[in-house]
Protein backbone atom coordinates (compact mmCIF):
# COMPACT_ATOMS: atom_id res chain seq x y z
CA UNK A 1 0.00 0.00 0.00
CA UNK A 2 2.75 2.45 0.91
CA UNK A 3 4.58 1.67 -2.31
CA UNK A 4 1.45 2.52 -4.32
CA UNK A 5 1.13 5.83 -2.49
CA UNK A 6 4.80 6.67 -3.12
CA UNK A 7 4.41 5.82 -6.80
CA UNK A 8 1.32 8.03 -7.04
CA UNK A 9 3.10 10.95 -5.36
CA UNK A 10 6.10 10.63 -7.71
CA UNK A 11 3.76 10.49 -10.70
CA UNK A 12 1.98 13.66 -9.60
CA UNK A 13 5.33 15.41 -9.01
CA UNK A 14 6.48 14.39 -12.47
CA UNK A 15 3.29 15.81 -14.01
CA UNK A 16 3.74 19.07 -12.09
CA UNK A 17 7.36 19.30 -13.25
CA UNK A 18 6.32 18.64 -16.85
CA UNK A 19 3.58 21.27 -16.65
CA UNK A 20 5.91 23.87 -15.16
CA UNK A 21 8.57 23.20 -17.78
CA UNK A 22 6.07 23.40 -20.65
CA UNK A 23 4.71 26.65 -19.21
CA UNK A 24 8.23 28.11 -18.87
CA UNK A 25 9.18 27.08 -22.41
CA UNK A 26 6.03 28.62 -23.90
CA UNK A 27 6.61 31.78 -21.87
CA UNK A 28 10.21 32.07 -23.10
CA UNK A 29 9.16 31.55 -26.72
CA UNK A 30 6.53 34.31 -26.52
CA UNK A 31 8.84 36.99 -25.10
CA UNK A 32 10.79 39.63 -27.02
CA UNK A 33 14.49 38.75 -27.44
CA UNK A 34 15.67 42.15 -26.18
CA UNK A 35 13.82 41.73 -22.87
CA UNK A 36 16.26 39.03 -21.76
CA UNK A 37 19.36 41.11 -22.41
CA UNK A 38 17.71 44.21 -20.92
CA UNK A 39 17.51 42.48 -17.54
CA UNK A 40 21.07 41.05 -17.81
CA UNK A 41 19.98 37.44 -18.26
CA UNK A 42 21.03 34.84 -20.81
CA UNK A 43 19.67 35.41 -24.31
CA UNK A 44 16.29 34.14 -25.46
CA UNK A 45 17.73 31.34 -27.67
CA UNK A 46 19.85 30.06 -24.78
CA UNK A 47 16.87 29.97 -22.40
CA UNK A 48 14.75 28.24 -25.03
CA UNK A 49 17.49 25.63 -25.50
CA UNK A 50 17.84 25.13 -21.73
CA UNK A 51 14.10 24.73 -21.23
CA UNK A 52 13.72 22.46 -24.28
CA UNK A 53 16.52 20.26 -22.93
CA UNK A 54 14.81 20.29 -19.52
CA UNK A 55 11.57 19.15 -21.14
CA UNK A 56 13.42 16.40 -23.00
CA UNK A 57 15.14 15.28 -19.78
CA UNK A 58 11.79 15.07 -17.99
CA UNK A 59 10.20 13.13 -20.82
CA UNK A 60 13.10 10.68 -20.93
CA UNK A 61 13.45 10.19 -17.19
CA UNK A 62 11.61 7.31 -15.63
CA UNK A 63 11.48 8.82 -12.15
CA UNK A 64 11.46 12.34 -10.75
CA UNK A 65 14.45 11.41 -8.62
CA UNK A 66 16.77 10.77 -11.58
CA UNK A 67 19.69 13.16 -11.98
CA UNK A 68 18.48 14.46 -15.35
CA UNK A 69 15.03 15.15 -13.93
CA UNK A 70 16.53 17.06 -11.00
CA UNK A 71 18.65 19.15 -13.37
CA UNK A 72 15.54 19.87 -15.45
CA UNK A 73 13.52 20.87 -12.39
CA UNK A 74 16.29 23.19 -11.17
CA UNK A 75 16.62 24.86 -14.59
CA UNK A 76 12.86 25.37 -14.78
CA UNK A 77 12.78 26.74 -11.25
CA UNK A 78 15.53 29.24 -12.01
CA UNK A 79 13.66 30.46 -15.07
CA UNK A 80 10.32 30.75 -13.26
CA UNK A 81 11.70 32.33 -10.09
CA UNK A 82 14.39 34.62 -11.49
CA UNK A 83 14.12 35.24 -15.22
CA UNK A 84 10.37 35.27 -15.84
CA UNK A 85 9.45 37.96 -13.28
CA UNK A 86 12.17 40.31 -14.53
CA UNK A 87 11.32 39.77 -18.20
CA UNK A 88 7.64 40.36 -17.48
CA UNK A 89 8.43 43.49 -15.48
CA UNK A 90 10.63 45.05 -18.15
CA UNK A 91 7.98 44.46 -20.82
CA UNK A 92 5.15 45.76 -18.65
CA UNK A 93 6.93 48.91 -17.64
CA UNK A 94 7.07 50.55 -14.21
CA UNK A 95 4.11 50.17 -11.89
CA UNK A 96 2.66 53.28 -10.33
Amino acid sequence: MAQDLTGMILFVLRLVALGATIFALIHAIRQRPDAFTAVDKLTKPIWIAILAAALLFLLLSLAVTSLLALIAIIATGIYLADVRPKVDEIQRGPRW
